[in-house]
């Protein structure tokens, strides 16, 4: 899995414009059972992707934590929402609350998430493959396969199982 992972940014990047091509076409007539197709693929993916084995997201990327997450985990420690975002989070650029630092402060040795049941809602969703209308979410797939062996796997099967 180390080789994978130290390997995939650069498998990324000489797929990114083949995909940002598949993807602007995809974007301008999406196939009518595209949301069938990547729920399939996805799926199918995840059977035998262990995230365990894993768990380059939690390592080199943030989530995004909205106000209800805030407050349910924030809940879950007993602290008041404030104190939450004071400890751990921080605002970015575009004016999300965003961890202070990477790794994930919430990701122990083994890669098991310290607050898997009450974590953010994008965590819970990534990497976002079996999204309904996941035509509208490209750019945030395209970066996503350089973090993601799953996604960039996913994306891979689905150029070959939804030619444009």
């Amino acid at each position: 899995m180390e080789q994978i992972i130290k390997n995939l940014p650069k498998q990324a990047k000489d797929k990114h414009n083949e995909n940002k091509k598949y993807f602007d076409k995809l974007k301008k007539k999406a196939p009518k059972n595209i949301d069938y197709v990547m729920q399939e693929l996805h799926d199918r993916e995840f059977k035998k992707t262990d995230c365990l084995k894993c768990a380059n997201c939690c390592k080199t990327t943030g989530p995004l934590f909205t106000i209800a997450d805030i407050e349910r985990i924030s809940k879950h420690f007993r602290q008041k929402p404030q104190q939450f975002i004071d400890q751990y989070l921080r605002i970015d650029e575009d004016n999300d609350y965003v961890l202070q630092s990477v790794p994930c402060t919430f990701l122990d040795s083994e890669n098991y998430c310290m607050i898997y049941d009450v974590r953010p809602k994008a965590c819970r969703e990534f990497p976002h493959t079996d999204r309904k209308k996941f035509q509208q979410i490209s750019n945030l797939t395209l970066q996503n396969v350089a973090i993601c062996p799953a996604a960039y796997n996913i994306v891979e099967e689905m150029k070959k199982r939804m030619p444009l």
